[in-house]
């Protein structure tokens, strides 16, 4: 599979079960069933593709390229709470990607940047990713943030039914045949540490750039209705 940074071609095709006769039970005729042999891993984005924005000037010039983009992937990370009733602080990193780079912006550093607000506040430029309504409920409450231009993929690609949400992993081995591991060591990392390790940009940054790939698979295969 070509890496992360190459664009995925438009006409690339659903993979389905090599079964396609016997879809999941309870699997709608319209959704394309997630195989359930072993799929290849996906490998994910570069390091060198990605870039860390810790000041204001990088925030700008990094938005300047983002703002010319029609669609970005989109996601954010907080620092997990453990207690009972603990609220979260959240976000602390917010995550931007194109077909080939993705932007990762720590809060403390770069969250009331006017050019940042500018980008998620725009309705010109699509922002999808999945399952974004604590990313979206947290900017609003940290920041006062009203993202605009935003695609939920959880809630608007097919599903199995109508009360269940899809998630990336599922999307993944549905639009490009592959598995993605999500580690939950890094999942509940702390995410407003000041120095982010690879691990965690990498993860990142993924999770902002693969919604992006299914976004342009899912409007190839039909699945999603296209920008007016």
């Amino acid at each position: 599979m070509a890496p992360a940074n190459t664009p995925t071609p438009a006409h690339a095709p659903l993979v389905t079960s090599p079964s396609a006769a016997n879809p999941l039970p309870g699997t709608p005729p319209n959704v394309p069933p997630v195989p359930p042999v072993e799929l290849p891993l996906y490998a994910g984005i570069a390091l060198a593709d990605v870039a860390l924005v810790d000041t204001p000037a990088a925030a700008a010039e990094a938005c300047r390229h983002l703002l010319a983009e029609a669609v970005l992937g989109f996601d954010t990370e907080a620092k997990p709470t453990f207690a009972k009733g603990e609220v979260s602080t959240g976000p602390h990193l917010i995550q931007l990607a194109t077909d080939a780079r993705a932007w990762l912006f720590p809060v403390r550093l770069t969250g009331s940047h006017p050019a940042l607000r500018e980008l998620l506040e725009s309705p010109q430029v699509l922002k999808v990713g999945f399952g974004l309504g604590s990313d979206l409920a947290q900017l609003r409450a940290k920041l006062g943030i009203e993202a605009k231009g935003i695609l939920d993929l959880s809630q608007a690609l097919p599903r199995e039914a109508p009360n269940k949400t899809l998630g990336a992993k599922t999307a993944v081995a549905r639009y490009l045949g592959q598995r993605m591991q999500k580690s939950k060591h890094v999942t509940t990392s702390n995410w407003g540490n000041p120095r982010l390790n690879e691990r965690q940009m990498l993860y990142a940054a993924n999770d902002a750039q693969v919604a992006l790939r299914v976004y342009r698979l899912a409007l190839a295969a039909g699945d999603l209705p296209g920008r007016s």
